[in-house]
């Protein structure tokens, strides 16, 4: 049978089954909490539809992760252990970090390896989540299921009166949709849209919440389709929160726009409904303005979907009992942030969507496709500039940019809503549309690692609409002499754990990274903390090589090692 035919049969059988109001429960993802975290990555398989189960790949469990509870001002230690069959990469989207921690298409992870990033959490609280990064391969490999949220607390959010009992009133809610073949495995390659609409990895879903106000983080983590978001019964819900954190005031609305990778944390009144009761979260996608992803009328083809052009059913609510302590009321104020002006900028810079004409060429950046060894802006440590981005081109896009949150200042098109007044990190850039931005650049400097910029749907990065840059310390004048960066390795032989011994005892370490016998990646440490040394109990017998690179002259001495 035809593919497309399967495909629309599927869909109408799982309509027929809704119909007499079957849904599926919503996955709540599992949280981890505190300073550590051991993340898994796994192929694996999950069970969607009736007949084969799909290969997916997952986060410590076999589509989505766990969602990852940070505390504003800790340090937090990831330990990335990847068991898949291919190379990835984890990128931590929306978080203010060094680049060498940051998960992009640098930091990649191969098959079996460990990888140890850490930082200082910096952001305020807000809603972010992690992904898989690697160049040309980010589309498939978040199409398996790779992801998760992040929260972020911090005292201010705390001192409020918010929803915030996670799975109760508090709940995350990842957008997302998928097509499936004959087989039941996605399909990506030739499909960019979903015909079936998932939330968190689950088909179809319901979630019963209480008769109270409820917050939902809402992350559009789509290939490449936009969401309009509201109710079935049109009321009036609170945006609170975007991308970088709450908002200063609450913002009434209707409805709200997504793009991909952004964030929306909302309010919503169940108070006044009757328990047993229900709603929809709808996706008010019919009539779009061209270039809004998913908004294109066609059911077939590689921008095809059933669900293009059309208003579909999102989340379907049932109304349950009111918790102990129920939020009632909505803040008149939230938080009090000190946005950045045009005025603050020192520094301006103007990008330009080009390419992507019928022709087939891809979409680019001032007419250049992404490339690992070229770095397309320097920006200097600690200043602040506004970047001006024109798409004037045949399509939309979502504009993201790693290491900052940013304040739109203004846009061609219409007035900055509302709802994007706050700190963000991905925005929708319509076609005709000039939007700028400013953010300070500070923190963190690494003439090595960069940071991207990219549109987000995954087809147009992996195509090569990302470019990079790195920010340098130009203010840091080192006239002394620099070490050599040698060092030794012991006990050696060792059974259990390797220390190093450096011969400039002021040198500090980049990066280490262990190799065994055939070349296979052990472990990767990004700016490691060295003073209890490195485990190795659990490594075979055998020949092992360090690879350490020196934080000043960013050379790489190699060193062999026996483990006994």
């Amino acid at each position: 049978m035809h593919l497309r035919k399967i495909s629309t049969l599927v869909v109408l059988l799982l309509s027929v089954h809704l119909s007499f109001g079957q849904y599926n429960a919503l996955v709540i993802p599992d949280t981890i909490s505190g300073t550590t975290f051991n993340l898994s990555l796994r192929d694996t398989f999950k069970q969607f539809l009736p007949g084969n189960q799909t290969i997916t790949a997952g986060v410590n469990g076999n589509f989505w992760g766990p969602t990852l509870i940070f505390r504003k001002g800790d340090t937090v230690h990831m330990n990335i252990h990847s068991f898949l069959n291919d190379s990835t990469t984890v990128h931590w989207h929306g978080m203010h970090l060094p680049a060498v921690m940051d998960g992009g298409p640098h930091q990649i992870i191969p098959p079996g390896t460990v990888w140890q990033p850490y930082w200082i959490v910096k952001n305020q609280a807000a809603t972010f989540w992690y992904h898989p990064h690697l160049h040309t391969m980010s589309e498939e490999q978040m199409t398996k299921g790779m992801g998760g949220f992040i929260i972020v607390r911090d005292a201010e959010e705390a001192a409020l009166a918010l929803p915030r009992t996670y799975g109760v009133d508090d709940i995350p809610l990842a957008l997302s949709s998928r097509t499936f073949d004959a087989s039941n495995a996605f399909v990506f390659t030739t499909r960019h849209y979903g015909d079936t609409g998932m939330v968190n990895g689950t088909l179809h879903p319901q979630v019963t919440l209480p008769k109270q106000y409820v917050r939902l983080r809402i992350l559009n983590a789509e290939m490449e389709r936009g969401y309009n978001l509201g109710f079935s019964d049109n009321r009036t819900f609170y945006i609170i929160g975007n991308d970088g954190g709450l908002l200063n005031a609450p913002v009434s609305a209707t409805r709200v726009k997504l793009l991909v990778g952004e964030r929306a944390e909302i309010l919503v009144d169940l108070g006044s409904d009757a328990v047993g009761s229900s709603v929809e979260l709808m996706a008010y996608n019919a009539g779009q303005e061209f270039g809004f992803g998913g908004g294109e009328p066609s059911t077939t083809g590689i921008f095809g979907s059933l669900l293009n052009n059309r208003n579909f059913n999102v989340l379907h609510i049932v109304v349950g009992a009111a918790t102990s302590g129920a939020v009632t009321s909505v803040p008149s104020t939230l938080v009090n942030n000190t946005y950045l002006t045009a005025a603050d900028a020192t520094v301006s810079r103007t990008l330009v969507v080009t390419d992507g004409n019928p022709g087939g060429a891809p979409f680019q950046f001032d007419h250049a496709l992404f490339n690992f060894n070229t770095m397309n802006k320097t920006v200097a440590l600690g200043t602040t500039e506004k970047w001006t981005v024109i798409n004037n081109n045949v399509f939309g896009h979502s504009f993201h940019i790693h290491d900052v949150e940013f304040k739109i200042v203004s846009r061609s098109s219409h007035p900055v809503g509302a709802y994007e007044s706050g700190w963000k990190d991905t925005y929708y850039l319509q076609i005709n549309d000039t939007v700028s931005f400013v953010a300070k650049f500070d923190d963190y400097a690494d003439e090595i690692h960069p940071f991207m910029y990219h549109c987000h749907f995954a087809p147009h990065e992996d195509g090569g609409m990302m470019q990079q840059f790195i920010v340098v310390d130009k203010t840091a004048v080192d006239k002394t002499e620099k070490p050599s960066g040698d060092y030794s390795i012991y006990p050696n032989p060792s059974k259990s754990r390797i220390n190093f011994s450096f011969t400039d005892p002021g040198m500090k370490v980049y990066y280490v990274t262990i190799i065994n016998s055939v070349g296979r990646t052990m472990i990767m440490l990004p700016r490691p903390q060295l003073e209890n040394g490195i485990d190795i109990s659990n490594y075979a017998p055998g020949v092992y090589f360090v690879q350490l690179t020196d934080e000043k002259t960013k050379t790489t001495v190699t060193k062999q090692f026996i483990k006994e």
